[in-house]
């Protein structure tokens, strides 16, 4: 059962309006993604997330909440977001990194990087 790849799943819509809307709402204090605070600065994505990813050895694509899957939206429901996930070669869904682990990371990408790849030592 090993993992075949990450999803982070944003608790932010997409498209020009969903991400007009968090930007938004974010300088207000309204929206809050802990998992946007870890992949991008105020302006763009982080060059630190980007490099992270390519060290991975697996691939790890993020997604808004309206552009998930429906396996995802189950597996969601019951997690909440933002959420990290790993997809296994059996076809199963798993939880990486809940909300407040993500939280707890305080938008860093090698705080971030630690708790994915050793949940052990982020947790220590």
């Amino acid at each position: 059962m090993a993992i075949i790849r990450y999803t982070g799943i944003y608790n932010a819509d997409g498209g020009v309006w969903g991400e007009t809307r968090y930007v938004i709402g974010h300088m207000l204090g309204t929206a809050a993604c802990s998992l946007c605070d870890i992949t991008h600065s105020p302006i763009r994505r982080k060059p630190q997330w980007d490099a992270m990813v390519a060290r991975l050895p697996v691939p790890f694509e993020v997604r808004h909440r309206n552009e998930i899957t429906p396996a995802e939206t189950a597996h969601v429901a019951a997690t909440g977001l933002p959420v990290v996930l790993a997809h296994h070669d059996d076809g199963r869904i798993s939880t990486v990194l809940r909300s407040a682990q993500l939280d707890a990371v305080s938008g860093s990408v090698v705080a971030f990087e630690l708790a994915l790849t050793r949940p052990a030592l982020a947790k220590a």
